[in-house]
């Protein structure tokens, strides 16, 4: 089928346009050979001139929205679907609980503060995003098939119109130029609700980092709360839009302190953004590297043993995610991250975020020296017995898994706890799959070591 758009071959629309074309033709050859002008003919032109633009408007209109006329007239594949929305995908993601979303429609859900798979309910254990190739490529053979070009796919975002760049520059020169903190605080507010609201402003900051420059210059004077809870929260909208907005606000030298900042001393509500913010920030692989580096991980940790339920899950996402480049996890053992997640954890307080934050951290050898001292090994077993979630069953049964094999010590309350209750072996039998080959990996060990205690 030839790559045509849905409404290109409607033979009514291209007989109409033609006929029109002629028409002008003929009344622009009777103007040359006239003397004069009559008033009729100029008449006439003018009508079929308006019509003609009119026919154009129309066809141009209708060809813009052939996505979701041909959504209508065609039956799309279920799997095409985002679950959120139950249009065709424009940019299939992944989520960390397996399940595709369409990513603009997914980020929405996680910016509003959801740490969940929408259609599991699971309570995922980061909140990264990657491409689903795979049924990116289906959907454009699909489009093909039926005849839409897959570019119309990725026509999503808004354009800057001339009234929005207006609307950005006043409100920026009012911001970093006033000396009235009404003023400031009254920007401030606009630019948080419009960067919420829309992709054009968030864009408008992606042009150059002036933008990021002039938005944060008040708080480098400016010690009000409220200012900085909305600038703040303006670099969080800011920063979901895509990733070279992320390097934008990453690299610009005041964002970082200023982050830490607001962690440190503003209202919850701005230390849970600049946590947020700094979650977001982190997506960016470079970016994790340089936020790492900055000293942000004490503030953070600090604002999880708080335990502020406001503040708390936005905190752990932040440092899950810069954990996972491995020279931030050493910084977070060295911060006092093993205490501050086994205390929580200890006493049943979100111990789904946690266990997987633990369980990437446990990695570093400190970590574990630290959970052997903090009686770790008793409430992980625990978890692991007693939880009904599989989830954090699995996390619990990876750090026992590593403590297994870096310190021998532990074996007899873990060998106690499979004779009592065959906790393990359960787990071997009913968990995940990477549970199942943790759990087998603690008793192949278990047995090895039974062996070579009745042979010596």
């Amino acid at each position: 089928m030839a790559k045509t758009g849905f409404f290109d071959s409607d033979p009514t629309a291209i007989a109409k346009a033609k006929e029109l074309k002629r028409e002008m033709k003929k009344l622009l050859s009777n103007i040359e050979e006239e003397d004069g002008l009559s008033v009729q003919t100029i008449d006439q032109l003018q009508e079929t001139l308006s019509a003609f633009r009119q026919a154009t408007t129309m066809r141009k209109m209708a060809k813009s929205s052939s996505l979701e006329m041909l959504e209508t007239a065609v039956s799309c594949p279920d799997e095409f679907r985002c679950p959120l929305s139950n249009e065709l995908m424009r940019d299939p993601v992944v989520l960390a609980s397996g399940q595709t979303y369409d990513k603009l429609f997914i980020q929405r859900w996680l910016s509003s503060g959801n740490r969940t798979c929408p259609k599991t309910e699971q309570v995922l254990p980061h909140t990264a995003l990657t491409p689903n190739v795979l049924i990116r490529d289906m959907i454009s053979k699909w489009c093909k098939t039926v005849g839409l070009e897959t570019k119309n796919l990725h026509e999503s975002k808004k354009a800057v119109t001339r009234s929005d760049r207006e609307i950005f520059n006043s409100l920026l020169c009012k911001l970093s130029s006033s000396s009235n903190i009404q003023d400031q605080r009254s920007a401030a507010k606009e630019l948080r609700l419009l960067t919420k609201k829309g992709t054009e402003f968030r864009a408008l900051f992606g042009e150059s980092s002036e933008g990021i420059t002039r938005l944060v210059s008040p708080l480098l004077l400016n010690r009000d709360e409220q200012l900085q809870e909305d600038v703040i929260t303006t670099l969080l909208n800011i920063s979901i839009h895509d990733d070279s907005n992320k390097k934008l606000v990453c690299e610009n030298p005041n964002v970082i302190p200023l982050l830490i900042d607001a962690l440190t001393r503003g209202t919850v509500a701005t230390r849970s953004n600049a946590a947020a913010a700094i979650f977001t920030l982190s997506a960016l692989d470079s970016n994790k590297a340089l936020i790492g580096k900055s000293g942000v991980l004490k503030p953070l940790i600090d604002l999880l043993e708080e335990g502020n339920p406001l503040a708390i899950k936005d905190a752990a996402a932040a440092i899950f995610t810069l954990c996972i480049a491995h020279e931030n996890r050493s910084r977070a053992v060295k911060e006092g991250a093993v205490r501050v997640l086994g205390k929580k954890i200890s006493e049943g307080l979100y111990v789904d975020e946690l266990l997987a934050l633990l369980a990437m951290l446990v990695t570093h050898w400190k970590a574990v020296e630290e959970l052997g001292e903090l009686g770790g090994v008793s409430w992980l077993l625990k978890i692991t017995r007693e939880s009904e979630c599989k989830r954090n069953k699995e996390n619990a049964i990876v750090i026992l898994h590593t403590i297994c094999f870096s310190d021998r010590t532990k074996w007899k309350e873990i060998r106690e706890e499979e004779s009592g209750h065959g906790t393990i072996t359960r787990l071997a039998r009913e968990g995940t799959s990477r549970a199942q080959r943790k759990a087998n990996g603690i008793l192949d060990r278990l047995r090895k070591a039974m062996n070579l205690t009745h042979t010596a």
